[in-house]
């Protein structure tokens, strides 16, 4: 059986983050607008910002993959692991993670690599069944 290694629980947390933000957003229903459409000129259309391309909906696949990752950070016992996994898995810069945890880079950085481990560590230990590997 192949082991979870720190990188790769990492990435399923970033790739967790980029689902949830591809997510539709949720409206109250029962609301519509009335206003008519907007029927532009070519000289308007060419004159206009270029919008970014945006992304279609995840696929089930990937919302799937998503809720398991997020429910991982439960593993942590600790609230301040939990947001510093999130944090990092959202690409938030160093600097504001170490001003809301009140802590220097490198002490920020140890804990992300110790509560990653500590996922590591559980994950592999619920999947070998609480077997520690030794005959």
């Amino acid at each position: 059986m192949q082991h979870w290694t720190m990188p790769e629980v990492a990435t399923r947390f970033e790739q967790a983050v980029k689902t949830l933000r591809r997510l539709p957003s949720v409206k109250v229903k029962g609301y519509f607008n009335v206003w008519p459409t907007i029927i532009r000129t070519t000289a308007e259309q060419l004159g206009m910002e270029v919008e970014p391309l945006r992304m279609g909906p995840p696929s089930a696949e990937a919302i799937d993959e998503m809720e398991e990752t997020i429910q991982w950070i439960f593993l942590l016992d600790n609230e301040e692991e939990r947001r510093l996994i999130w944090l990092r898995a959202a690409r938030v810069p160093w600097r504001p993670i170490c001003w809301r945890l009140g802590v220097g880079r490198t002490t920020a950085y140890h804990m992300w690599k110790v509560a990653l481990l500590k996922i590591v560590t559980r994950l592999n230990v619920k999947r070998n069944g609480g077997r520690n590997g030794r005959k």
